[in-house]
């Protein structure tokens, strides 16, 4: 009879706990904070992207979550335009931490993660929200103690934004957001290939054979049909190659490691019967373009490589002066989100690494603006690349637009390179 009479009395207990919970700021916070924080286990240890494990993770699965807990012990103890900033603040980073599962809900690829991602989201939009109550609490009476509580805040509110919220915000969109599965149409039959990177990740390929003994791997691959297109017809063997993360790739979004993808690209190559020895070559656009780069000086497999679109890796800028001293912390703390967040550190510097690729053929293609300080890093990259190269500004041209800016010429001188290179034609 006890039993019968508590549990009818259990639902307004829990309820009303949960009511007064919801009623206190600090606890709201916290709340808030622990809905980031199950983000995080679910993303870095429980669900995990195929070919990792949790041990894969370990900087970008503690560092947030020893942060996020810092956070909840500090917060009831830090006056109210502190604890204002720091809600504002981890409300922008958890809105952007739930940003990638949103993109790929909206792309029909939701993630096994993607649920407690939307709930990260909210979270973030809820402490956001939170700052500019507690600071209407606390106002004083007073119009100048006002004003000045007010314009005290709206500073700090914009240090905070250039220099932490939107620089996280970047690097977490950047390791966790890419392109969606699709299969490349090229008109002829495609082989599935077997791509396997030397960490063990499978990497989704596709293969169309060789008619002139020499290859061309296109990276990113999926999307970049004209170009594969073009190359068939001059009897190149083309590879698609997807980066790790992306378009049904295992591994995560590391855009730093692509180089490690693009070796293996060449390995399968070089394993091929319809590809000659020395015949192997690489396209590579806008950020694959900066990792074939890295790949050609790292290793000997590639005969020709074409880069169009490289520009500066995130974390980096061509500023100068003044613009230089500003924008060094927003910099310097993209480049460590991103190492964390990737748990791995970037590579070095393009200029530096570009030159141990000769005596094999580079030819740098770019558009004027373009994106990423391409035009003004292609220049720079051609002066330090060594003998034999070639640098093309293509009139017209958007970022890695190229051929459909000037179709034609963008032919004759990418096969007309390839040919030199890979087939040894004057």
């Amino acid at each position: 009879m006890t039993s019968t009479l508590a549990q009818p009395q259990a639902a307004p207990r829990i309820s009303g706990r949960l009511f007064a919970a919801l009623r206190g700021e600090t606890r709201l916070v916290r709340l808030a904070l622990g809905v980031v924080a199950l983000h995080v286990v679910d993303d870095n240890f429980l669900q995990p992207a195929p070919g990792t494990s949790a041990g894969d993770h370990l900087a970008s699965g503690l560092v947030p979550l020893a942060l996020l807990g810092l956070a909840a012990v500090v917060y009831q103890r830090l006056r109210s335009g502190l604890r204002a900033a720091l809600a504002a603040t981890l409300g922008g980073i958890g809105i952007a931490i739930g940003i990638p599962s949103a993109y790929l809900l909206a792309e029909g690829a939701f993630p096994g993660d993607g649920v407690t991602g939307l709930l990260a989201l909210a979270a973030g939009l809820v402490l956001l929200s939170s700052a500019p109550v507690v600071l209407w609490r606390s106002r004083r009476p007073g119009r100048w103690r006002r004003a000045r509580t007010v314009v005290g805040g709206l500073l700090l509110g914009v240090v905070l934004l250039s220099t932490v919220v939107f620089p996280v915000a970047v690097a977490y969109v950047y390791t966790h957001a890419g392109r969606v599965a699709v299969t490349p149409d090229l008109g002829v039959p495609l082989e599935r290939a077997a791509v396997t990177t030397e960490d063990g990740l499978r990497l989704a390929a596709w293969y169309a054979p060789s008619g002139n003994g020499a290859a061309v791997v296109v990276f990113p691959g999926a999307t970049r049909t004209e170009e594969a297109r073009m190359l068939l017809r001059h009897g190149y063997g083309v590879l698609l190659l997807e980066p790790r993360g992306q378009g049904g790739s295992e591994g995560d979004v590391v855009r730093w490691a692509g180089d490690r993808d693009l070796l293996a690209g060449a390995a399968y190559l070089a394993g091929r019967p319809d590809v000659h020895a020395g015949r192997i070559g690489a396209i590579g656009f806008s950020i694959g373009g900066e990792n074939l780069l890295e790949a050609a000086a790292r290793s000997d497999a590639f005969a020709a490589v074409v880069s169009e679109g490289a520009g500066s890796r995130v974390g980096d800028a061509d500023a100068t002066g003044a613009d230089r001293i500003l924008a060094a912390p927003m910099l310097a703390v993209m480049t460590a989100a991103t190492a964390v967040f990737s748990n791995q550190g970037p590579p070095p510097p393009i200029v530096e690494r570009i030159g141990s690729i000769a005596p094999r053929p580079v030819l740098l293609v770019y558009a004027e603006p373009g994106v990423g300080d391409e035009s003004t890093r292609q220049p720079e990259y051609f002066a330090a690349a060594g003998e034999p190269k070639e640098l093309w500004k293509v009139p017209g041209s958007a970022h890695t637009g190229g051929i459909e800016a000037q179709p034609e010429e963008y032919e004759r001188r990418v096969v007309g390179f390839l040919d030199r290179a890979l087939l040894g034609r004057p």
